[in-house]
């Protein structure tokens, strides 16, 4: 009996051990991916804001004039996951456009235990989610952290206090150039999210529940709800952005 339980435990160490990463993105097309852009419905590509260029998922505004206020998320939807480890590689390109708003020069985000686009309000800026904000650096007299955390229609306590604030700076250094850097996020649930870049930890919380700043109305019964489990999606906020390198492994 000893030597069959130690043998099955064995085994499960091995299975998680052997688990692998799975690239979400292939690189050619968006087949598993669907997108929400303020003001229209699921999978109206206003002005191809999302495509597929030389193997990288960009977000582009060459279609635009202005912005308008076009807030856009382009969603994984094949799962919703729960406790994973996400790693991608992203970079700023080119100019922000005309008309959207200014603290979204180099601005972006990646948006985890996401609603489904399927369940937005037409006119939603932001999915209820946790974003681990994406910025780059545009003053060189100034600092500005990347991969910070900002709360839409969400809570979370940072080192056992409620965040106050919807948006929390991390630790990272600035990133002023065009470089491709690489942003991981290990998520356990609704229990504790590290943010990760260029393998550094720059900001842990815990206690992930639905509510605060920008909860839509129809999200209103289940406020105070944990939050467990959810997709992932990519913003587009005025700036153009690239997205290469996207893979998830279940933890």
């Amino acid at each position: 009996m000893f030597l069959f339980y130690k043998f099955f435990i064995t085994l499960i160490i091995f299975h998680i051990s052997e688990k692998k990463w799975i690239d979400i993105f292939n690189g050619n097309n968006l087949d598993g991916w669907e997108i929400k852009i303020k003001g229209h419905k699921v999978n109206d590509n206003f002005n191809n804001t999302f495509k597929v260029k030389n193997g990288v998922l960009e977000v582009s505004y060459d279609g635009y004039d202005q912005f308008d206020n076009k807030f856009g998320h382009i969603f994984y939807t094949l799962k919703e996951f729960k406790d994973y480890h996400l790693s991608l590689e992203y970079r700023f390109f080119g100019s922000h456009l005309l008309g959207a708003p200014s603290w979204s020069i180099k601005n972006s985000g990646i948006m985890i235990h996401s609603q489904s686009p399927f369940s937005m309000l037409i006119d939603q800026e932001f999915p209820v989610s946790i974003e681990a904000q994406l910025l780059g650096g545009i003053d060189k007299s100034k600092s500005r952290s990347t991969l910070n955390m900002c709360s839409p229609g969400t809570e979370v306590f940072i080192k056992d206090i409620k965040a106050s604030s919807h948006c929390v700076n991390s630790k990272s250094k600035t990133y002023y150039s065009d470089q491709w850097i690489k942003a991981e996020v290990i998520v356990y649930s609704d229990s504790i999210i590290h943010h990760i870049i260029n393998k550094d930890t720059v900001l842990s919380y815990t206690n992930i529940t639905i509510g605060g700043e920008y909860t839509p109305e129809n999200f209103s019964k289940k406020i105070g709800s944990n939050l467990k489990r959810g997709f992932i999606s990519l913003q587009s906020e005025g700036h153009p952005i690239q997205f290469k390198n996207i893979k998830i492994k279940p933890l």
